[in-house]
């Protein structure tokens, strides 16, 4: 029966493990490349655009006809179509005037790259949700991994003044301080545990993954963020014009509206239709071959109400650009400031956080349970190491987010 328990609770420890997955950062965006449902989605959109090119560059096709007699009353006869009978024969195709054709096509090839641009910039955006959640489990996993060690240490001394409460040994008022310091610890541990499922959650989400992802961040991936950069706003607006997807779809979507108001125009001048038919008696002659051609009247409909539509829709976009120049110069700054405070404020406390901080615990732990130390100041001391070790966590954690963010506002790694 033991054997089997073993054997059991074997198993149950090996699906636990193969239920999480360390991985890199490095790791996470290959297989986020390959699997994000999203990514996989919005690639459809460009074999669409590019579906519609095809079709772009399609003249119609020509139409043929046949006319052939039914009843002859003369002859008395039934389909009377031999040599001597009627028949009637015709095609006709549509011929494109005024660049119709080409600005469609043109149109059509512009609006693909504009997909093209759109999907990268859905790239950028989901890239920088996926390191956000990526660092933030991991620190917050850290802030954990301290609460949880100190939760244990402080379960244990309220077990042991439990049974001393009751030999009438230690007073009750000591114990309840140390079931409310256990308390307070597990409230504050529930809010960055709420904060891990939801980012949790975000990585699966984004990696297609149903596994834990535990993940792993060596001293030089957080190190590279502590590096000096000078803020140069030309030379980040420049880069960010250059990389940018969603600033090359604004620039894109101009050139857009401006072929669209083009294809407009163009639609207003009448296209020919061109025929030939053959007749073999109902004519002027017999056996008669003719040509035809045909031209609407641009009477009324002359589309101006879809030009003047295009026209506006070229107007606004135009706006639009000049309100996201600046808005570029905006978010760039913002980025820039949000980073630097965050790499400053970690510089400040970067010399107090060392291996003597868990030493300075454990030396406390241990004077207090030889009772060197009193009941206050155990809790008091407690109370401050786990804040301190929060927020030496949450200040790295800002610092690394706040750097993909800046990388991602400029869409080039600059760490």
């Amino acid at each position: 029966m033991k054997k089997l328990y073993a054997l059991l609770l074997l198993a149950f420890f090996n699906q636990v493990i193969v239920a999480q997955k360390t991985v890199t950062l490095q790791d996470c965006e290959s297989q986020f490349l390959k699997k994000n449902l999203f990514l996989l989605a919005s690639q459809y959109n460009i074999d669409a655009s590019k579906a519609l090119t095809i079709q772009a560059k399609i003249w119609d096709n020509p139409t043929i006809t046949a006319e052939l007699n039914a009843y002859n009353p003369e002859r008395n006869q039934y389909f009377d179509i031999g040599k001597d009978g009627q028949k009637a024969f015709g095609i006709e195709q549509l011929i494109y005037l005024g660049g119709k054709k080409r600005n469609e096509v043109k149109l059509a090839k512009t609006n693909e790259q504009l997909a093209e641009l759109q999907f990268n910039d859905l790239l950028r955006t989901l890239k920088l949700q996926l390191r956000k959640s990526f660092y933030t489990v991991y620190y917050n996993t850290k802030s954990l991994e301290t609460t949880d060690n100190q939760l244990a240490h402080i379960e244990d001394l309220i077990n042991s003044y439990s049974v001393q409460v009751q030999k009438g040994n230690i007073a009750l008022k000591d114990l309840v301080r140390l079931q409310s310091l256990y308390l307070n610890f597990k409230n504050e541990r529930m809010e960055v545990v709420n904060n891990s499922i939801e980012e949790q959650a975000n990585l699966k989400l984004l990696l297609n993954e149903t596994e834990t992802i535990i993940p792993n961040v060596s001293k030089d991936d957080f190190n590279k963020y502590l590096k000096t950069i000078p803020f140069d706003l030309k030379s980040f607006q420049d880069e960010a014009i250059a990389n940018r997807p969603d600033y090359l779809a604004q620039q894109k979507e101009i050139e857009a509206n401006e072929l669209n108001v083009k294809w407009q125009k163009s639609l207003s001048i009448p296209d020919i239709t061109l025929g030939a038919n053959y007749d073999q008696r109902s004519g002027a002659f017999e056996k008669e071959a003719n040509l035809s051609i045909g031209i609407p009247l641009p009477l009324w409909n002359k589309n101006k109400g879809n030009i003047k539509y295009a026209q506006t829709i070229l107007a606004q976009s135009k706006v639009e650009k000049q309100n996201f120049d600046l808005q570029l110069q905006t978010e760039i700054t913002s980025a820039w400031n949000k980073w630097n405070e965050s790499r400053k404020n970690y510089t400040v406390i970067k010399p107090t956080v060392n291996s003597d901080f868990e030493a300075v615990y454990n030396g406390i732990l241990a004077n207090f349970q030889k009772r060197n130390i009193s009941l206050l100041e155990f809790t008091d001391f407690m109370e401050s190491y786990n804040q301190a070790n929060i927020q030496v966590n949450e200040l790295k954690k800002k610092l690394a987010l706040s750097g993909e963010e800046l990388n991602s506002t400029i869409n080039k790694d600059l760490f």
